[in-house]
């Protein structure tokens, strides 16, 4: 499997938590209440599984080579990737602000909730659907076959040690957890 085959593969099990995180979003608004427990786990989940591994591949290594081989940083589009992981970031960090009062039954805070988890939905699925279509097809343009082994090779090496042994496995099951499969 090819790096970008294997972040395709990621953005599979990504998108199937994303439309229950967009379900649940929906069910917060018309229940205008919180399963705070639940909540928790979807920040888990997109901030291990979908940054931590994830996004970790593409800007500690993927991106890194592609800047290498003639793309900019700072412009077109790994900048726009690198500015919607952070706008992911920022839905995460205010699902989480928010939660503690939502849990509460505060309305705002519930709204608060249900908002941000709803736009980072929003937001991952347009990102994902742009890395799929668009930059992984240019990458795939770009990269040597000496740099496709290198960066498969840096993939194993996130998840053996920085992620763990077994993580990957514990977050493609929790993946089925919150999508009820």
């Amino acid at each position: 499997m090819t790096p970008t085959e294997t972040l395709k593969h990621e953005h599979e099990v990504i998108l199937m938590v994303l439309d229950a995180a967009q379900r649940e979003a929906e069910t917060i608004r018309t229940a205008a209440k919180v399963d705070a427990e639940r909540i928790r786990k979807f920040l888990d989940f997109f901030r291990n599984f979908a940054d931590r591994c994830h996004h970790a591949k593409e800007e500690n290594h993927l991106f890194r080579r592609m800047v290498e081989r003639g793309f900019s940083a700072d412009a077109g589009p790994i900048a726009v990737m690198l500015a919607e992981h952070d706008q992911g970031r920022a839905h995460l960090r205010a699902v989480e602000a928010a939660l503690p009062a939502a849990s509460g039954g505060e309305s705002s805070a519930i709204a608060e909730v249900s908002g941000h988890l709803g736009e980072y939905a929003d937001l991952l699925r347009q990102h994902i659907d742009k890395e799929n279509t668009v930059l992984y097809v240019m990458a795939d343009q770009i990269l040597t076959a000496t740099d496709q082994a290198e960066l498969s090779s840096a993939f194993e090496k996130v998840e053996a040690e920085e992620m763990g042994e077994g993580t990957h496995e514990r977050f493609h099951q929790l993946a089925h957890e919150l999508a009820g499969q």
